[in-house]
């Protein structure tokens, strides 16, 4: 009965492709612990170090007391709505200025709901082929059709929405606005240049960028002063908020039809309203005080050669990435293997995830290692 997951799991384990849930001893600040041995971690999206952190979180929790669930039993549409949801949705509208604000309980529940949905029967997507995982599935669930255009290419776009807009109703554009593997940036100017000519939403994922850029942390769109030129702009608590749950905000008649369309929203029973009060308190409180060390951050992976904070080393083949990272793990750095699917077959890398606790001592062993195993 089981044979043919059996030889799949096989056939993954010969081409070094086989992934396995790893054991950790506990998370302590930008160091992580594997059967007690001490890691400096390079594989977390805790940008700003808030996640995990015991004087935060004890510091919220001695301000929220005992006044919020630890779960919600309900969707938002049944019985899972408080005034936290709403406080919460108010505040991200508010820092953006934008109509409306939606909460979704992950990063992948807003991309999936939202790319499945605005997309109907005769309307069209255009993606970024690089564009997260989430963002593909919800595209594939959409009635609509989609066309994925090269990487970061908008002569290419253009030439897309040249030949196939005009044969559609309605139509969208999505990317990242920080790659996620790669830790580039997507053209946001010339995609809102697009856009407008050619009569399309633009939906930007902001997830690797929220909390990051701009002054108030809102993202790439913020720190080029273009929030009101995009339509959608999703971001998660996941990451450099240390929390859980995700966000889109933008155009209140688009919130209104997510509300109402998007079955990732309606059929998902709420996030717990503690997390979302954490989330609250943590943006209203800590993320301001954040923007020195952000910067330095930022800094730093330019000095990796990196447009952000994320750094990516291209080996290429699979067993010589995770011989790579069995090499830095003896010598004392945390680090995953990337393969594909998540990212081309032939581009196979280690993805080194910068966050404000690292400095550039932290890294130049890293740099050595890296230098040496794989420049020769």
């Amino acid at each position: 009965m089981y044979e043919y997951y059996n030889e799949q799991l096989n056939l993954l384990e010969d081409n070094s492709h086989l992934r396995n849930i790893k054991d950790f001893s506990k998370k302590d600040e930008k160091y992580i612990y594997v059967n007690d041995k001490k890691l400096l971690n390079l594989s977390s999206n805790n940008y700003l170090g808030l996640a995990d952190n015991e004087k935060i979180t004890d510091k919220f929790l001695g301000t929220a007391g005992c006044k919020w669930s630890f779960g919600s039993a309900s969707a938002r549409l049944l019985t899972g709505t408080l005034p936290v949801y709403k406080g919460l949705e108010e505040l991200i509208s508010n820092l953006y200025e934008t109509e409306a604000a939606l909460i979704f309980n992950s990063g992948y529940h807003a991309n999936v709901g939202i790319n499945s949905t605005l997309a109907g029967k005769g309307d069209v997507i255009f993606s970024d082929k690089l564009n997260h995982a989430s963002i593909i599935d919800g595209l594939q669930l959409a009635q609509g059709k989609f066309f994925r255009y090269p990487h970061n290419d908008m002569d290419a776009l253009e030439r897309l929405l040249v030949r196939e807009r005009k044969n559609f109703n309605n139509a969208v554009i999505v990317s990242e606005s920080v790659f996620s593997m790669d830790g580039d940036i997507a053209d946001i100017l010339q995609l809102i240049e697009l856009k407008k000519k050619y009569n399309c939403l633009l939906v930007l994922d902001e997830a690797h960028a929220f909390g990051v850029f701009g002054t108030k942390g809102l993202g790439v769109c913020e720190k080029l002063n273009v929030i009101k030129d995009i339509d959608l702009i999703i971001g998660t608590f996941g990451k450099a908020i240390g929390s859980v749950g995700a966000f889109a905000t933008g155009n209140k008649i688009l919130i209104d039809y997510l509300i109402n369309k998007a079955r990732s929203f309606i059929f998902s029973t709420a996030l717990p309203p503690i997390n979302v009060a954490f989330t609250k308190w943590i943006i209203e409180n800590e993320l301001p005080l954040t923007y020195k060390k952000r910067m330095n951050m930022l800094e730093l992976g330019k000095k990796f050669k990196s447009e952000s904070h994320i750094i990516p080393v291209i080996i290429g083949e699979n067993a010589k990435t995770i011989e790579m990272c069995d090499i830095l793990y003896e010598n004392g750095y945390f680090t995953l293997p990337i393969r594909p699917p998540t990212v081309p077959q032939g581009t196979s890398r280690i993805r080194i995830s910068l966050t404000t606790e690292i400095n550039e001592q932290d890294l130049v062993k890293l740099k050595e290692l890296i230098r040496c195993n794989i420049i020769g």
